[in-house]
């Protein structure tokens, strides 16, 4: 399970959907990326789709997923 705590394009708050862990400053889930990634989508459908939502934060949440991987 990653901690999700450690990557900073993210966050989580009661107060913001749920508590799930979101893109910083926005309400859009890490979840969604993934689960568009999974459906066939691409990076920038993605981002296209969910505006709010910068490049990098995805390039970071990717990065700290596949570091994951390696450990």
């Amino acid at each position: 399970m990653l901690d999700w705590h450690l990557c900073p394009a993210v966050e989580s708050s009661p107060d913001k959907v749920s508590g799930a862990w979101v893109f910083r400053g926005t309400r859009v889930p890490v979840k969604a990326l993934f689960e568009n990634l999974e459906g066939g989508a691409t990076v920038d459908e993605f981002l296209e789709w969910f505006p709010g939502v910068a490049r990098e934060q995805v390039i970071a949440v990717l990065e700290f997923a596949e570091q994951s991987l390696v450990a």
